[in-house]
């Protein structure tokens, strides 16, 4: 058994970043369900369809819930699996966050979680330079 992890985004931004990930790591070692919110559709549907693929994903280690935008419909959708399985949810998906997730499949939700988190981070960089071009 292992993490599941369900990626929740708007318009297939979840679906692109998962396809690049696996283009660059070969395979996923992770059982990963999407589901993608676009502009018309049904929030209540979109519930149901997270609580089954949630029921699938739970093998007794628990779930990785991937959203793309904190506080936005499949955040809010996220946010209320909890009754339904042992979740976290981690908001700001990025594809750094995902090869860092696809690195560590053995590990449990919790330090998967953080693993994926500090992936997520360490992706972020400033470059700037000095204005002396």
């Amino acid at each position: 058994m292992s993490v599941g992890v369900l990626i929740i985004s708007h318009n297939g931004i979840g679906a692109a970043l998962f396809g690049t990930a696996i283009f660059m790591i070969k395979d996923s070692p992770l059982d990963v369900k999407l589901l993608s919110a676009n502009r018309d559709s049904d929030v209540d549907d979109l519930y149901e369809s997270a609580i089954l693929l949630i029921k699938e994903l739970e093998t007794g280690d628990g779930v990785l819930v991937l959203t793309d935008l904190y506080g936005s419909t499949p955040n809010n959708i996220a946010n209320s699996l909890h009754e339904y399985a042992n979740i976290n949810i981690i908001s700001g998906l990025n594809l750094s966050m995902l090869i860092r997730l696809f690195n560590y499949p053995d590990l449990n939700l919790a330090d998967l979680t953080e693993k994926a988190y500090s992936g997520g981070i360490d992706g972020i960089t400033i470059n700037q330079t000095n204005g002396n071009e």
